[in-house]
């Protein structure tokens, strides 16, 4: 890049571990924001740093992994499964942070597909990268290889190893292995090589395999293998992830096509290679640092109470966003306009992209003013979230206009900081504060565990009120009309 006439000073490569290259980047006040591929505990500790050492409103992109999971019922074509399957979860040896970890199979189907499956696996070739022969090779260090070897172990200790395959005889190569389960749930950590588990279902059950997949708490890849069309609307309806592969493999995002990037555990987006992506690199000219005024501290049970109690809308789309225009009619603001329906992606023939955005879910608005609480709360309420505002006078504001059938509640006064370490229930925190209260808030944000929420201090910056999720759909792969099958469910 610098023999390309990019200034040195615009791009450097440190190479380095993370503990002595990052952690003295991430400590640094002169750096203004960071971008982070890794493990969800070390986005945790870098969090921890920059709410320390930058700015309080230095960007933190960071896409942290999970326990992707694939679901494939009885309608779908085993040929296809296979070739996807392997593809996803052996592939780079499984060092993708897309790879498939956990796959569910219809029982009815079980027996005969991991019989094709294993074939398939033993005709995996093992050794150098290099080789255009080779499938897999081998993972990354002897610490990788160890770990993944000791959990691989630890399972056909207990008798549930259902198929590996040899390996060479020297290098760090690790065996393609198939692992038995009863869920996802007995996964406690992402591991990070050719390792798959498989866990069985039957019919009746699908809406629990999905709760359980949502219950983990990461949200990066998901893959479907169904010809039903009325099974991929209501499972891709109800799935919490970023990236969504129906009847493909789920590796492999195209910049541009399928942009990338997850959500809870998984990620802060927004997606890489999707056009929120370049302004978040961004400095915003929005932000009022407003000094917080004199008010009563809302204690943190009666802000736990508030939130457990915020529900999202029911009312149809067009009455509200008429209570909305309403409830702000006298701001001296207008809120933005909802988001967009899902916008086509480019892509290759016989492949459907779409990138959409749904709403984080309950936001805190906390001012600090009645002015900006408002602002934050229209913004808020505008793409599909639900507002607690905190802010001294929001009682009564919000008794004189009416909020009607919109999902926002108001309290008197200003939040303890620290109180947000332990709330639970909410996506994200607004708030226009000078940097000493704005600090407080990021610190306290990054000291909770789980998902990395953001604080918004940016009011023009309406992306980050939302989550984008992507969809590809291998239009060519479904094997023939199944409105038959369809028919008969």
């Amino acid at each position: 890049m610098h023999e390309a006439g990019i200034p040195k000073s615009a791009v450097q490569l440190l190479p380095g571990p993370g503990h002595r290259v990052g952690a003295a980047l991430t400590q640094d006040p002169r750096i203004d924001g960071v971008c982070f591929t890794g493990s969800t505990p070390t986005a945790q500790h870098i969090h921890r740093s920059i709410a320390q050492a930058l700015t309080p409103d230095a960007p933190l992109i960071a896409e942290t992994g999970g326990l992707n999971a694939m679901i494939v019922d009885s309608t779908a074509l085993p040929e296809q499964v296979v070739r996807d399957v392997v593809q996803s979860a052996f592939q780079s040896a499984g060092q993708r942070c897309s790879a498939l970890r956990m796959l569910y199979v219809q029982e009815d189907i079980a027996e005969s597909l991991l019989t094709m499956l294993y074939g398939a696996m033993d005709e995996l070739q093992l050794g150098d990268p290099w080789l255009h022969n080779t499938d897999i090779g081998p993972v990354i260090d002897a610490a990788a290889k160890a770990r993944i070897d000791a959990h691989c172990a630890d399972f056909a200790a207990r008798g549930k190893l259902l198929k590996h395959v040899p390996i060479p005889a020297h290098g760090t190569f690790v065996a393609p292995t198939v692992l038995q389960v009863d869920g996802i749930a007995e996964l406690q950590e992402e591991i990070f090589g050719p390792v798959l588990h498989v866990a069985t279902f039957a019919a009746a059950e699908l809406d629990t395999v999905v709760n359980d997949i949502n219950a983990k708490g990461y949200g990066l890849t998901f893959g479907l293998h169904t010809r039903m069309d009325s099974r991929v609307e209501h499972i891709v309806h109800r799935m919490r992830v970023g990236n969504i592969y129906v009847n493909r493999n789920q590796i492999g995002a195209v910049v541009g096509s399928q942009p990338f990037g997850g959500e809870g555990l998984s990620g802060t987006g927004p997606k890489a290679g999707g056009p929120q992506y370049v302004q978040r690199f961004t400095r915003s000219q929005t932000h009022a640092a407003i000094a917080a005024t004199a008010a009563p501290q809302v204690s943190p049970e009666t802000l736990q109470a508030a939130i457990d109690t915020l529900a999202a809308s029911t009312v149809p789309d067009d009455e509200y966003q008429a209570q909305l225009r309403a409830l702000f009619a006298r701001a001296p603001f207008t809120p933005p306009k909802p988001p967009a329906d899902a916008e086509t992606m480019p892509g290759p023939t016989g492949e459907m992209n779409l990138l959409s955005q749904c709403s984080r879910g309950r936001i805190l608005c906390l001012g600090p003013d009645l002015a900006s609480a408002s602002h934050q709360a229209a913004i808020a309420l505008s793409q599909g979230n639900a507002a607690l505002v905190i802010a001294p006078g929001i009682e009564a504001w919000l008794s004189q206009h009416d909020p009607q059938d919109l999902p926002i509640t108001g309290i008197d006064g200003q939040p303890d900081p620290a109180s947000l370490t332990t709330l639970t229930g909410f996506a994200a925190v607004c708030s226009s504060a000078k940097d000493t209260q704005l600090r407080a808030i990021r610190q306290a944000l990054a000291a909770r565990d789980g998902a990395l929420l953001p604080l918004i201090t940016a009011l023009d910056e309406v992306e980050q009120f939302v989550l984008e999720r992507h969809l590809c759909i291998d239009t060519t792969a479904a094997g023939g009309n199944a409105s038959l099958i369809a028919a008969t469910e």
